[in-house]
């Protein structure tokens, strides 16, 4: 068919050429797509395909974990004394504890 007009191919390869090119844009879009909210990724049978999580990405996974664990509890406590320092300086009786101080020092 192509032997026998060639000149039908060069007219026919702008077409084809685009239609590669949106199917491939295509699927890249629409991989992208998945990824972003978050649905399996399948390969070219239908499989559902799952990222490889070794033993090592898995220990750390775990030890991170725990440090965030950690931290969380840090930071709750350092919250709570903050908040006890707080209503000791905004105490009336802390100022007035401070003006006499002051006071004693002038005498002095």
């Amino acid at each position: 068919m192509f032997s026998d007009n060639p000149e039908l191919l060069s007219d026919l390869a702008p077409f084809i050429a685009v239609i590669v090119t949106v199917g491939v844009v295509g699927w890249i879009v629409t991989t992208w797509m998945r990824i972003k909210h978050g649905y399996p990724l399948e390969n070219s049978w239908g499989q559902s395909v799952q990222p490889q999580v070794d033993r090592e990405s898995k220990d750390q996974i775990k030890l991170l974990n725990q440090e965030n664990t950690q931290l969380r509890d840090e930071l709750a406590g350092l919250k709570e004394r903050l908040a006890t320092v707080e209503r000791i300086v905004t105490d009336s009786g802390y100022g007035l504890d401070q003006e006499i101080a002051k006071l004693e020092d002038k005498a002095k």
